[in-house]
């Protein structure tokens, strides 16, 4: 938690002046991050406990939590065998009785035998040798004037650090609330909350923290979820709103034929052929309608005089590469390069064989820059994108280094972008003639919630339609018993002619991690397995020289290799139409969007596909993975089942580019608050785009603490 501008400078006051708190638990409430009057305010508890209902003691049930008040009737102490000592206390209402017991906590005995009046306590109820007990209960003596009301209520439980304890806790939040909540200021405006049928921000704090019921409680949870996903909203539609004030290249698109180059000497000599055209002459294949769409969408931003910011989704096998190609196409027909930016050397080549292909018979060249190569061969291909030779550059990182330039690159394309950090994309614009246009891909599904949140400030289109032709792959869970079942179907393809992947989770065998090793895999289908295609079988790791890795690749893809074993090196970019089988080992130990990446190297062709999950999945959530996996071949399906179990962090990446965390916020439950505050936002800017009117004053300085602005994936 931290402080933030927005609000009066008495709240950002030190936390130790809270009422009852001092400089010593003051330094204990800093550990669990509230550090200050405001973060008091805002600390979010983790759950809440409903202590209204109060049955009878004779009424609790164990395995139940409940809230039970009784007079204390005896109060005695034994130590253990450990040396530690017991304390029980016997509580009665008349109608039964109850046990509470503590541990090791003598000074409870005193203020036990003190207790003039009722006890109150809450626990969890369990059912000892001869009476029902509550151990370690929270518990409240109770005056005889005293009103229990303050203890059976719903008590909001926060998080902690050691020594701090939940009463602290309380004490600052309630205490805030009672002498500063008057202080906070609303910063939405009291048209929107009208408009948006929300409730006040300081009576929403307050319920928080001392709910009057659970409809209170749920209303003020999702007005201050409402304010912070507002607050990135309007970071985010500002920036994009940012971009499009930007001076960018207006690509001539409609204009352009094969021989007009408006003044460029690159393919003058062609003669003339509307781009679309050429489109369908590069192309071996029909685009499907989606494609199409996409690409009208690219070129729509293209013709625009302010620089393109779009994000391409498509699921494995979906044709991102033509869309990607048919952009890089129409830029250089205005006379401007294109460079495609890839997280591996094997996707880099792969992409570089593919759009070689696609390029030389309209006499573009493409050149490749990765970190593998001589000296002699880089700078053949510096040469060629500097002098403006080559018309399309493919490469891995090499493509920012220094030394490394453009003639005039007006096409930025960042294939799974998510494998980049905002500097190396930032460091590839740079080197573009003025603002460059940028397409950003991923082939991994991205849920509607994050695409609002972290691609917020991005146009987004989706490919969200497979080629003809292309079959679902079928996907199987054995468990590993069933090896030697498995083993024997994938002979059975091999026999047809067909090729298939065997991926571990590890190189080589661990003494720590029990689990399938690539090379003892390898050496096992050599020599057990596969015996008779011992010569056939090859290995492929992140840990092998570059040049090694290709030459395994090229074996494969000649169909020299029958069975390729591999890391998750191959998760992307290989592009094998022959190899129909997916077997992949322990599978419980990949993440569930990992494995449909890995799926998505089988299926290429027109073959049946299919893909093996071996996995002794031993608790619910890798049951779920490959349950999911086994039911549906929908990427996009897929990634939300993801998001649910992994969350927005791990599922898109964000240590690499930003900041997802929010305060109370929750991606997947709270995804309608979401779209009705990127709405507001909309609305908001719409009317006043620099939020300068008095009455947006505070949501312009709240909007500027908001993780939008750290959560940013944009070339900025």
């Amino acid at each position: 938690m931290t402080t933030t501008s927005w609000v009066p400078r008495e709240l950002q006051s030190e936390a130790q002046y809270l009422k009852g708190i001092g400089p010593k638990w003051a330094n204990l409430l800093s550990k669990a991050g509230i550090k200050t009057i405001q973060d008091a305010l805002y600390v979010v508890p983790r759950r809440y406990e409903d202590r209204r209902n109060l049955p009878p003691i004779s009424k609790a049930q164990p395995g139940e939590h409940a809230t039970i008040r009784g007079r204390i009737t005896s109060v005695s102490t034994r130590s253990t065998r450990g040396g530690k000592v017991l304390l029980k206390a016997i509580v009665d209402d008349g109608t039964g009785q109850i046990m509470l017991t503590w541990f090791n906590q003598p000074w409870i005995k005193t203020k036990l035998q003190k207790a003039s009046s009722d006890v109150i306590a809450f626990g969890l109820v369990k059912q000892a040798d001869f009476a029902l007990e509550m151990s370690s209960p929270e518990f409240e003596l109770l005056e005889e004037d005293d009103d229990a009301a303050d203890f059976t209520r719903i008590v909001p439980v926060y998080p902690l650090t050691e020594g701090l304890p939940q009463s602290i806790a309380r004490k600052a939040a309630r205490s805030a609330v009672n002498d500063y909540l008057k202080l906070v200021p609303d910063p939405l405006p009291e048209k929107v909350r009208a408009q948006e049928k929300l409730p006040g921000l300081q009576w929403s704090i307050k319920q928080l923290h001392i709910p009057e019921g659970e409809a209170e409680r749920v209303r003020a949870r999702q007005r201050l979820v409402f304010d912070e996903f507002l607050a990135m909203q309007l970071a985010l539609q500002s920036r994009r709103n940012q971009v499009k004030q930007e001076t960018g290249i207006a690509f001539d698109i409609d204009a352009i034929t094969a021989g007009v180059s408006a003044g460029e000497h690159l393919f003058a000599d062609r003669a003339p052929i509307p781009v679309w055209d050429e489109i369908h002459k590069m192309l071996p294949f029909e685009l499907t309608a989606a494609q199409k769409r996409v690409i009208g969408e690219i070129f729509s931003d293209m013709k625009r005089p302010y620089p393109m910011n779009r994000l391409v989704q498509g699921d494995v096998g979906s044709g991102k590469t033509a869309v990607a190609a048919s952009a890089m196409l129409a830029a250089v027909r205005c006379g401007y390069q294109a460079t495609l930016m890839a997280p591996t050397e094997i996707l880099a080549e792969q992409h570089y064989i593919n759009l070689h292909r696609l390029f030389e018979p309209l006499g573009i060249e493409v050149a490749l820059l990765v970190g593998k190569q001589g000296a002699r061969a880089r700078e053949k291909n510096r040469n060629k994108t500097a002098g403006g030779t080559a018309g399309v550059a493919i490469g891995t990182h090499a493509l920012i280094q220094d030394g490394v330039d453009f003639h005039k690159l007006g096409l930025v394309v960042v294939d799974e972008q998510h494998r980049f950090g905002v500097l190396q994309r930032a460091a590839l614009r740079a080197k573009g003639y003025g603002n460059p246009d940028v397409l950003v891909m991923t082939a991994t599904p991205i849920p509607r919630t994050l695409t609002m949140t972290i691609y917020g400030d991005l146009d987004v289109s989706i490919i969200d339609e497979l080629p003809p032709g292309r079959r679902p792959i079928k996907t199987h869970w054995k468990l590993p018993h069933e090896r030697a079942l498995v083993y024997r179907g994938v002979d059975d393809l091999l026999d047809k002619g067909h090729q298939a992947y065997f991926v571990c989770p590890m190189i080589s065998e661990s003494e720590k991690m029990q689990t399938q090793a690539a090379e003892d895999l390898c050496y096992r289908l050599q020599t057990q397995v596969f015996p008779n295609r011992k010569d056939r079988i090859g290995l492929l790791h992140g840990q092998m020289k570059s040049a090694d890795k290709e030459e395994v690749m090229d074996r494969f893809r000649r169909h020299e290799l029958d069975v390729l074993v591999s890391t998750t090196v191959i998760e992307v970019g290989v592009d094998v139409p022959n190899a129909t089988a997916m077997v992949v080992e322990d599978a419980n130990r990949f993440g569930l969007s990992q494995l449909h990446q890995l799926r998505g190297r089988v299926g290429r062709g027109g073959h049946q596909s299919y893909c093996i999950l071996i996995a002794d999945a031993t608790n619910d959530d890798a049951r779920t993975r490959m349950q999911t996996l086994v039911e549906t071949t929908d990427g996009f399906k897929i990634s939300e089942v993801d998001l649910r179990l992994r969350g927005p962090g791990e599922v898109a990446g964000t240590r690499q580019h930003g900041n997802l965390d929010f305060r109370i916020a929750d991606l997947v439950q709270d995804v309608k608050l979401l779209e009705q505050a990127r709405q507001v936002a909309m609305r908001i800017l719409e009317i006043d785009p620099a939020l300068a009117s008095p009455e947006n004053a505070l949501l312009k300085k709240l909007m500027a603490q908001s993780p939008g602005d750290k959560a940013l994936v944009t070339i900025s």
